[in-house]
């Protein structure tokens, strides 16, 4: 449903113009600004509500409970988007970005849950002295972005992709633990929910297309229903309104290497939003000077602690619904305002919630295969851009990285005689990755220039906005 965006006269490169001319601040009437809001939400919600259900169930969490997550997580998505989209002293971007969270952490929270030791009290822990971090670290990331040239972000987003993989394929074989897992009917609707999805990207146009993730499970919820796989008991059980409880399940706990884990991811991830908030700049002709991309990084950091606080994880902006801005043309940041407080609204029904919770495994595996196979892709799409062959050595540092990044997924015995302290960190592929691939390119290529990984973040951020 794209409409028509205000084209204010275009601003001078390199300095911020007045609020009057910049387009984020257009204003359309109400009725626009909802619908284009609602598309927002849509186009996010199925990749918004993935985490949650990934570590409540890693972490066999009681349906109620998993339902719980669901709740704040879009509760939280929202709020951190009015805080990135609309602003606080000092903090947010003010641009058309939605905020949701990221797959960077998956891992290892999930390693960190399944360790008695940490626990959800030990995550929640972690998330919050992870945002803090983030929020004191912001000024300094543009120092960093030199560190994180395409092919370091590009090796770290493939195995991302890879590691999520492992989720998306036991979803749709029924769920780990299911005793007919495996079974022909959870693997014929996944494959069902896979080619929906195809189909509908293949031959739907605008929002539709964008949103055909959502619409494939939702297919897939009918077809599920009518073999006998979808109970929603607990749907009708559940309330329709109720609010979202900070420390729902206890105060937190801080684990050392947990924070410091977690604080690691948090760098990947900001390093991320950069390059986004950059390509949105581009995109919306609203010039990104050091001080702007702190206020945004700030609020990640904060939106992170809050996360915490509100019983769920690390946020970050969705390059999807970046890539949604260009598609529409619509650059003011109301409409994501709007999107904002829509899911906050959607996070205070705990029907809602329920029934998202009530989406059968096989359903979600074949929404899997194509939301985590894109990360990879997009991985791929970023290192498609490296040079190989004039720089024959960032063949090793991807080839090793990737192959460190494997271990805990193709061997997961392999450091059990290391320190049970480690676990966390150990376990998660995705940061060995990064730890190898920033180690590596920094042997073999030395340290860039700052303007030289400002371009390459804003080329690599326009990569991932396919997915």
């Amino acid at each position: 449903m794209p409409l028509p965006a205000h084209s204010p006269e275009a601003a001078v490169p390199g300095a911020t113009p007045p609020a009057a001319a910049r387009p984020v601040e257009g204003r359309l009437s109400r009725g626009a600004v909802g619908l284009l809001g609602l598309q927002h939400v849509l186009v996010m919600y199925a990749g918004a509500v993935a985490v949650p259900l990934i570590v409540g169930r890693a972490l066999k969490l009681s349906p109620e409970q998993v339902a719980m997550l669901v709740s704040a997580d879009l509760f939280a998505c929202g709020l951190v988007t009015l805080i990135q989209s609309w602003g606080l002293p000092g903090v947010g971007i003010r641009m058309p970005v939605m905020m949701g969270v990221t797959f960077a952490a998956v891992t290892p929270m999930v390693a960190m849950g399944t360790d008695p030791g940490i626990g959800l009290a030990g995550i929640y822990g972690a998330v919050i002295a992870s945002g803090l971090f983030g929020f004191l670290f912001a000024p300094l990331v543009g120092r960093l972005l030199p560190l994180f040239p395409p092919v370091v972000t590009g090796t770290i987003i493939l195995v991302i992709g890879i590691s999520l993989m492992r989720v998306g394929v036991n979803w749709a074989a029924g769920g780990v633990g299911n005793p007919d897992y495996g079974a022909p009917l959870y693997i014929g609707i996944a494959a069902f929910v896979l080619c929906a999805i195809l189909a509908i990207t293949r031959y739907a146009t605008g929002f539709v297309a964008s949103a055909s993730v959502l619409v494939g499970i939702v297919l897939g919820m009918f077809v599920a229903g009518f073999a006998g796989l979808v109970h929603l008991d607990r749907v009708a059980a559940a309330p329709w309104f109720d609010v979202v409880r900070p420390f729902a399940f206890g105060w937190p706990t801080f684990d050392p290497v947990s924070v410091v884990t977690l604080c690691l991811v948090m760098v990947v991830v900001m390093i991320e939003s950069t390059g986004m908030f950059l390509a949105l700049a581009e995109i919306t002709g609203d010039p990104v000077d050091e001080r702007r991309l702190t206020k945004g990084l700030r609020a990640d950091g904060l939106g992170t602690v809050l996360g915490g606080v509100f019983n769920t994880f690390p946020y970050t902006s969705f390059s999807q619904n970046i890539g949604l801005v260009g598609v529409t043309g619509v650059r003011s940041r109301w409409v994501t305002v709007a999107g904002g407080l829509i899911m906050m609204g959607l996070g205070l029904v705990p029907k809602l919630a329920a029934l998202v919770e009530a989406v059968p495994p096989c359903v979600l595996g074949g929404a899997g295969l194509v939301m985590f196979g894109m990360v990879g892709a997009t991985g791929a799409r970023i290192l498609g851009g490296v040079d190989f062959a004039g720089n024959r050595n960032n063949l090793f540092v991807v080839a090793v990285s990737v192959a460190c990044g494997m271990i805990p997924l193709l061997a997961p015995a392999f450091f059990k005689q290391m320190p049970h302290a480690l676990y966390p960190l150990l376990e998660s592929g995705i940061l060995l990755t990064a730890i190898s691939a920033v180690g590596l390119n920094l042997f073999f290529n030395g340290l860039g220039g700052r303007a030289e990984a400002r371009d390459a973040a804003v080329r690599q951020a326009r990569a991932a906005e396919a997915h």
